[in-house]
């Protein structure tokens, strides 16, 4: 009689699976997978499916510079394993707070009296609400009573604040008169008027909305949620006058210099930071939302903090232009990301035998993405190659995100940075042989 083969053992297929670069744990949990389906060559494959559900490092060629999916604003960050004073006064060797030293910094940037950072901006807006409005009512334009991504819905978060939304206007033009007559209603309590930044979509047409400006004049404080974290319309870090697509984009320090009296926005949109919310503003009304009790469920944690200081002291001493990665991205110009094309196009040709006839050159145009400059775009340039091979792109070993579009696949070059050309090739060409 011939032997029955026996399976090897749990232990023996897990450490067959080292290479893959994951616990050994986790190895022996897909060998007993791997045995229980009788089925052992599948362990490498299993391996590397579980590698790739794990946060990975991507090359974003999809032309979306802030891809919400892909992370928004790509962020280099490193901080020694040392203690720092995240609660801890150096003057007077007391616990101190945690939002002290960026706060002073924001408040600094945007000509605010104060600033707090929260972990992000629907944090930012709900803990304001919960601060200075909670069981009073906000009156808010119904153009502005929006819905962003994740199902993020205005109406929503101030009912969880504990306050009142009072829709006022229509969705398409809404006056200072309306938020006048909201505030003299017979039994309204209005705590403050809200402005909320549409973010990812815009009306045309026949549209009116109240500025700033014109709300500053009403007797009640006024919040701007201006979202997408633009600090300057004027962009002083950057050389020039500030990019056509910026034109519409709502800034902080013009929505304080403006007589907001809150503004919130987020710190990985246009601002190019790690994800977090700054709420600056008047410092009474900061003060009010530091010492609600949300402001603890909500506080970021020292890698954030620090993270947003060195961002801020960026903008600060005014190397945002070459140090943030999104502004890098939108200040190339267009003969540089031709010239990116150029040299993948060349090392397919010289290192991997790749006809460079089967990729063209093409124009594109590139968007911030996140929700900031909704409609806007900006020119870029793409290495586009007939075919869908988006399955091919993403399984290479730093996966590449590309988009198609009529059966043809485009690489978009503004959000590659030149230190990842090397990965692109090398997925274009394996995608190319398995073609």
């Amino acid at each position: 009689m011939t032997a029955v083969s026996r399976p090897p053992s749990v232990d023996a297929l897990a450490r067959s699976l080292s290479d893959s670069g994951l616990p050994h744990p986790i190895c022996v949990d897909l060998a007993r997978e791997a045995i229980a389906d009788d089925d052992i060559e599948s362990a490498p494959r299993r391996a590397d499916a579980f590698r790739r559900t794990l946060l990975t490092d991507v090359v974003n060629a999809t032309g979306v510079l802030l891809h919400t999916n892909l992370g928004r604003a790509p962020l280099a960050h490193h901080q020694d394993a040392q203690a720092q004073t995240v609660e801890f006064d150096l003057a007077t060797g007391e616990r101190g707070s945690r939002q002290t030293a960026v706060g002073q910094l924001f408040a600094r940037l945007t000509g605010a009296e104060d600033s707090m950072v929260v972990n992000n901006n629907a944090a930012a807006v709900l803990l304001v609400l919960a601060a200075l409005a909670a069981g009073r009512d906000v009156p808010v334009s119904r153009g502005e009573s929006v819905e962003i991504g994740g199902s993020f819905r205005v109406p929503e978060v101030m009912e969880q604040s504990g306050c009142r939304l009072v829709d006022v206007g229509t969705t398409n033009r809404t006056r200072l008169s309306d938020y006048q007559r909201a505030i003299a209603r017979p039994g309204t309590d209005v705590a403050m008027v809200m402005k909320v930044h549409p973010s990812n979509y815009r009306v045309d047409g026949f549209v009116e909305d109240t500025s700033i400006a014109e709300l500053a004049t009403l007797d009640v404080p006024v919040m701007a949620d201006i979202g997408s974290g633009l600090l300057d319309a004027n962009v002083p870090w950057m050389k020039g006058a500030p990019p056509a697509w910026l034109a519409s984009e709502p800034a902080a320090v013009q929505a304080i210099g403006d007589g907001a009296d809150v503004v919130t926005f987020s710190g990985d949109k246009l601002l190019g930071g790690p994800q977090a919310g700054i709420i600056a503003g008047r410092a009474d009304l900061v003060d009010r939302c530091k010492r609600h009790p949300l402001a603890r469920a909500l506080r970021p944690g020292g890698l954030v903090l620090r993270s947003l200081q060195e961002t801020a002291l960026t903008y600060l001493d005014r190397r945002a232009a070459t140090e943030i990665a999104f502004w890098r991205m939108v200040d190339r110009p267009l003969s540089e990301l031709g010239a990116a094309a150029e040299r993948i196009r060349a090392a397919l040709a010289n290192d991997h035998g790749v006809d460079p006839d089967r990729l063209s050159v093409e124009e594109s145009l590139a968007l911030p993405g996140a929700g900031s400059a909704p409609g806007i775009t900006m020119p870029s340039r793409a290495l586009v190659v007939d075919g869908d091979h988006l399955a091919a792109l993403r399984s290479a070993p730093v996966p590449v995100i590309a988009r198609t579009r009529d059966g043809r696949t485009y690489l978009d070059l503004r959000a590659i940075d030149p230190s990842q050309e090397p990965h692109v090739v090398a997925a274009l060409a394996a995608a190319l042989a398995d073609a």
